[in-house]
């Protein structure tokens, strides 16, 4: 059987589009031996000699504007960079490169399927040389946000720090958010062929993750559906079929408002701000200076938590409403004091603040006196758990946070005494 290869005039630079008659019309020729992998072959009816256009042909659309980005967790890659501000899927050649293509083309027998087949195919490997040297690719492609995916890949690449810290495996991550129609799925995924990318997708809708599938399929791309094996395992739970339907299109619900609401309360309960609205607040988190009250404070508001947060400062007496409300969802804050004393140094160096200056903020016997004295007021309070913050990420005290929150509000017994985490 005769397989045919079918490139659309955008491919081809403009000299050599006007070697043919119309770049409107697909160019269809042979193959002679077997075809490489870096080329899409689709089979194809075999060109007419005389004859109409055929009715399916389309015209080119101009480039679309991609909800397209990189991801700042993942890719530290000027590539990376690139997409993340809507950067067109088709790689634009370079101007040595198109230089190079056009001398070639012109000296090449424009009317020679094989040789212009045999010089896609080495713009194709140059293309693929210049991507390997950044790493590889991973696609990740959503009708939503992309969070979801991001979040997975970021949890799975955790494991192989060993090897990305040296980028003995380095890897590009990139996300496609707002995939909507199939079309543009479509696109992705023939891009994620020509990179040599894993595709890893979180489409909502059934028919969409089964055109991804076969799509992949077809084309040789090595691909993960990441919300099907969950969804499938709810469902035989529930004994409910899911909705199928892209969060992004789903209604407003209660708890959106109630996130919202508590984004909001956080930011105005900023660091010790309006004391006398504590007990409004879900968490309360105490501790001294850069211990993290803040980003901590606005991860939780991101759950849906309302939290305050009241600075410890030597001198400077608590709020007498931090007495006054719930003792159970107050939580205390610490840190190593040579850990603290380097972050308050670069918060000094940030603020300007020379190294000779008279400020005691980061000296080392300010810090641990400071220290000293919060930890006698947590031993004072011992209804308050403290968490070490030392070496925890955010993720991390947030997740003890909420576990001890949980815990408490549910009546799980918790020791009457001051406990660190």
């Amino acid at each position: 059987m005769m397989v045919y290869a079918r490139l659309s005039a955008m491919d081809l630079t403009s000299s050599a589009a006007s070697s043919f008659p119309s770049q409107q019309s697909p160019l269809l020729f042979p193959l002679a031996g077997p075809p490489k992998l870096r080329l899409v072959l689709v089979p194809c009816v075999p060109p007419q000699q005389d004859g109409p256009k055929p009715p399916d042909a389309k015209r080119e659309e101009p480039p679309r504007d991609w909800k397209s980005k990189g991801s700042r967790q993942l890719s530290h890659w000027s590539r990376a960079r690139a997409i993340r501000y809507g950067r067109r899927i088709h790689r634009p050649s370079s101007p040595a490169n198109s230089f190079d293509t056009k001398s070639r083309l012109t000296a090449a027998d424009a009317t020679s399927p094989e040789a212009l087949a045999s010089l896609l195919l080495q713009s194709d490997d140059e293309d693929e040389a210049d991507i390997t040297n950044g790493g590889k690719a991973i696609y990740m492609v959503s009708d939503g946000t992309g969070w979801t995916a991001e979040y997975t890949v970021n949890a799975a690449l955790g494991q192989f720090e060993h090897c990305l810290i040296n980028r003995a495996c380095a890897v590009q991550t990139h996300i496609f958010s707002g995939v909507e129609d199939e079309e543009r799925l479509l696109e992705v995924i023939k891009q994620a062929a020509m990179e040599g990318a894993l595709v890893l997708y979180t489409l909502a809708d059934p028919n969409m993750a089964e055109s991804a599938n076969q799509a992949c399929q077809l084309w040789g791309v090595q691909c993960a559906n990441i919300l099907a094996p969950t969804t499938a395992a709810i469902a035989t739970h529930l004994g409910v079929n899911p909705s199928g339907i892209p969060r992004g299109k789903a209604p407003l619900t209660k708890e959106y408002f109630r996130r919202i609401d508590a984004i909001e309360f956080t930011m105005k309960h900023d660091d010790g701000a309006l004391p006398q609205n504590l007990h409004r607040a879900d968490i309360v988190l105490v501790g001294v200076s850069r211990t993290g009250k803040t980003p901590l404070s606005i991860y939780l508001a991101q759950k849906g938590y309302k939290v305050s947060n009241v600075p410890v400062v030597m001198g400077v007496p608590l709020p007498p409403y931090l007495f006054e409300v719930d003792q159970d969802k107050i939580f205390g804050l610490t840190i190593n004091p040579v850990v603290l004393q380097a972050i308050r140094k670069a918060r000094v160096k940030t603020l300007g603040f020379s190294g000779n200056s008279s400020t005691n903020y980061s000296r080392m016997d300010h810090v641990k006196e400071e220290l000293e004295h919060c930890s006698r007021i947590f031993a004072q309070n011992p209804r308050w758990p403290v968490i070490e913050v030392t070496g925890k990420a955010i993720e991390e005290t947030a997740a003890v946070v909420v576990r001890t929150y949980h815990d408490r509000k549910q009546k799980h017994w918790i020791p009457r005494i001051s406990k660190r985490y």
